[in-house]
């Protein structure tokens, strides 16, 4: 049977970011996001549901949010689902799911307006892929940029 964990999300950060490094020396970046739902019941009122998600990128992706982002920025990340299961202190089975996240993506800018910002991806079946801007100069001398 084939099966398919892709998740997109955009939404706040509901903390800011708490950065951990494994034994293996591997960075660990965890924090929680909100993402809103809005819409109409049935007698035309606006409604909106929150969900809250806890996510973990790794890597210097998780280094990279752990520098530039906190507690209410938006951001937008694609990962897979991730069951966690334990027993809690009182012996019942506890569970949650959560993101562990593959790329991102900066909305808005530093001052909190709008706009893009820099990014991370990494390729399927090889290492980490920087998605940033770059310094390099357009190979025409940039004469051909529109504003």
């Amino acid at each position: 049977m084939a099966s398919y964990n892709r998740v997109i999300l955009m939404g706040n950060l509901t903390r800011d970011p708490q950065l951990k490094y494994l034994p293996s020396n591997t960075a660990v970046c965890e924090f929680g996001l909100a993402v809103n739902h809005r819409y109409r019941d049935r007698d035309g009122n606006q409604k909106e549901e929150v969900c809250f998600v806890d996510v973990a990128v790794f890597g210097r992706a998780g280094e990279t949010i752990n520098q530039y982002m906190g507690k209410g920025r938006p951001i937008l990340i694609e990962g897979r689902l991730k069951l966690d299961q334990w027993t809690g202190q009182d012996g019942q089975r506890r569970s949650k799911h959560s993101v562990i996240a593959d790329n991102f993506q900066f909305v808005g800018s530093r001052d909190g307006g709008g706009g893009g910002g820099g990014g991370y991806q990494r390729e399927s079946g090889g290492a980490p892929q920087d998605a940033g801007p770059t310094d390099a100069a357009p190979a025409n001398g940039g004469d051909d940029i529109p504003f």
